[in-house]
């Protein structure tokens, strides 16, 4: 097992290394957006999250669950993260083999008691792992946005181009169902317990929603109806003056579209991507359904009736890049179908990967949710303030996402690589 968490901490540097090589020094301090860090202060939050759990917090008592200082997101808002003393590349990347050293010679002389809840399953490595996936993300949508000339992606995969799917739905019976799952190898405290909930009949997307029907949405009038969007949804499109996805942009009458350094024609058969929780909404209005919630999201991709058991991933068992366009690969959302085997036992077709989608659902707690390992990566964040996604990215590390993770963020955010599946009642 310590061979193994040590490759995969390997593993994961490699790519997060990979992900800014190519980079200058001023690509990597500078403030590409207000809403995202420096590059620079994201590998060093990775960094030092790494000391703060594999080094200081590995068996004692949890004393602070936020580094202090320089890399403390609570005490550094992103939008004031560039005026920090952040260091050059030279000097973080001998930070990083620092403390990468040590944890490597701590993990050498650490017995795994499975007595100790952060060690029992090796826990805290697969959430400092995990972290680091997450953070590869957040970079990734930093470099999306990123001034000057466009990040030139690491491209391993292409997909061949697809005709557009049509727009059909697929029952699900509701009934008792259970929601969630008890690990405590590698799930996060949100995500448990699992537990038992009442859901009526309901029918969900097949597919993400296309970039061939948002462009029908468009088309009709969608951002100028003001009957299809909430209060809340209007306010943001008076304050956005939005007219398309982000990263969209009009060439006479067609449109184009840009992920990282590459721009093209929209492509019908790809899901739509891009878009916030208010678009997502007011689309689902204009078809006629509405967003799923979380629970019928999670049952879709998990539930399989034959057995009456939920499946950790919409295929069976096993995170598996090859059945899902995730880990960064591609670079790109996929033609909707292009991979026959990312399948749910109802029959949904691409719920892991590609894009984030959008729930109508708070991100609140599970009834008898309990806090682990601290209490600011999941219990600050509760209430209405945020919306759940659910199912992963294209951007995404396959150890980062199963059919019980959920992220959140603000419905306005349209940065990450969110896009839309919708559902109706049964």
């Amino acid at each position: 097992m310590k061979r193994e968490i040590a490759n995969l901490l390997t593993e994961a540097r490699d790519r997060t290394l990979l992900l800014i090589s190519g980079l200058s020094d001023e690509d990597l301090h500078q403030q590409h957006d207000p809403l995202m860090s420096p590059i620079i202060w994201d590998v060093g939050h990775i960094a030092h999250f790494e000391e703060l759990w594999l080094t200081r917090n590995l068996e004692g008592p949890i004393e602070f669950s936020e580094m202090p200082g320089l890399y403390n997101p609570f005490e550094h808002p992103r939008a004031a993260r560039s005026s920090l003393p952040l260091p050059t590349l030279r000097q973080m990347m001998e930070r990083l083999a620092e403390i990468r050293r040590r944890v490597l010679e701590r993990l050498e002389s650490l017995e795994l008691d499975d007595r100790n809840p952060l060690l029992r399953g090796a826990y805290v490595y697969n959430m400092v792992l995990q972290h680091e996936y997450q953070h590869n993300e957040t970079i990734l949508q930093t470099l999306q946005l990123k001034k000057g000339s466009p990040y030139r992606a690491p491209r391993a995969i292409t997909f061949t181009a697809r005709a557009a799917r049509g727009n059909e739905m697929v029952g699900c019976a509701g009934g008792r169902v259970t929601i969630g799952t008890d690990d405590r190898t590698a799930a996060y405290d949100n995500e448990r317990p699992r537990h038992v909930r009442e859901l009526s009949p309901f029918e969900i997307d097949r597919d993400p929603v296309t970039n061939a029907r948002y462009l029908e949405f468009m088309h009709d009038d969608g951002y100028r109806r003001e009957e299809l969007w909430s209060p809340a949804g209007r306010r943001w499109l008076a304050q956005s003056a939005a007219i398309s996805p982000q990263y969209w942009t009009r060439e006479g009458d067609a449109w184009t579209t840009r992920t990282m350094d590459i721009v093209r024609p929209v492509d019908p058969a790809r899901p739509v991507c891009h878009v916030c929780y208010y678009e997502a909404e007011a689309f689902a209005k204009w078809d006629g359904k509405r967003l799923p919630t979380e629970f019928e999201w999670e049952v879709a991709a998990s539930w399989d009736p034959a057995t009456g058991e939920a499946r950790p991933f919409p295929w069976g068992a096993g995170a598996d890049p090859k059945r899902a366009n995730i880990d960064q690969l591609a670079f790109d959302t996929a033609p909707v179908g292009a991979i026959d085997a990312n399948v749910s036992p109802i029959g949904c077709r691409g719920m892991i990967g590609d894009v984030w989608e959008w729930t109508s659902s708070d991100f609140n707690a599970y009834p008898g949710f309990q806090s682990f390992p601290y209490k600011e990566y999941s219990e600050e964040f509760f209430g209405s303030e945020y919306k759940v996604l659910r199912g992963g990215s294209w951007a995404t590390r396959w150890g980062a996402i199963r059919n019980t993770f959920r992220n959140w963020d603000y419905p306005i955010r349209r940065q990450i690589f969110s896009g839309i599946r919708c559902a109706r009642d049964g």
